[in-house]
């Protein structure tokens, strides 16, 4: 059995206990040919929206539900800055989407408008946010928000607690600052094994977790093939909670 850690090693997540997929094994030396995705359709166009705020608390999403064999992959924090990241995302051709801190990505914006993503919020300094204030609570995601759009020209609409922590108290602020829903994972990527909350392989609507961490190349290689070999195409999390 294997425990999704979220981020940094401090508060423990909240997340639920998840079993480890067997590497993926292969009968030749030789290198795999690259794993590719071709677009199912238009990226940047809406396949379905968020739901609703409701009394004043943005909703908490843990997966996507759709009919179609998609999958979403997120990538946390920013810490490492991997030399491989770019290319990787485009020789798949898929859009991950980012939720960053600002105190990892400040004065890296060359690094991180050079790679094809959406950038969204992960608070400025990566506290543990259940049991804080309102107020330290909507001065991390709000000014995280705010440093995200003055650097990338656009604000972000989607939030992600760190460690997977989070009370009402954080979906007030998240929708008081403009958010339109509290993002969580029901996968996740670490030391180059895909990890599931239930069964041993993803589904339609999976959500994936993986960081910026020295293991992104072999991470991000392992989540491309688990995607297909389940038959998945990895598709841009922002089209479906527009």
């Amino acid at each position: 059995m294997a425990i999704l850690v979220s981020c940094a090693r401090e508060p423990e997540p909240r997340a639920p206990v998840l079993t480890t997929a067997p590497p993926t094994t292969t009968t030749t030396t030789s290198a795999p040919p690259p794993v590719m995705f071709p677009p199912p359709y238009a990226y940047g166009t809406v396949q379905a929206t968020a739901p609703p705020i409701t009394g004043g608390l943005v909703p908490v999403v843990n997966r996507i539900a759709t009919d179609k064999p998609y999958v979403f992959i997120t990538i946390d924090d920013g810490a490492i800055k991997h030399p491989a990241a770019a290319e990787m995302m485009r020789k798949a051709g898929i859009r991950p989407s980012l939720f960053l801190n600002t105190k990892y990505i400040e004065g890296q914006r060359d690094y991180f408008k050079a790679l094809p993503v959406t950038v969204h919020s992960h608070t400025s300094t990566h506290p543990n946010l259940s049991g804080k204030g309102y107020d330290f609570q909507k001065n991390e995601i709000c000014g995280n928000a705010d440093f995200i759009t003055g650097e990338y020209g656009k604000r972000p609409t989607l939030f992600r607690p760190p460690f997977g922590n989070h009370d009402n108290t954080t979906r007030k602020a998240a929708a008081d600052c403009g958010f339109k829903a509290l993002v969580m994972w029901t996968a996740a990527v670490n030391d180059g094994r895909v990890q599931f909350q239930a069964g041993d392989k993803l589904n339609r609507g999976d959500i994936v977790l993986m960081h910026f961490r020295t293991t992104f190349a072999e991470d991000f290689q392992a989540f491309l093939d688990r995607a297909k070999a389940d038959g998945l195409t990895p598709v841009p999390l922002e089209d479906f909670l527009a």
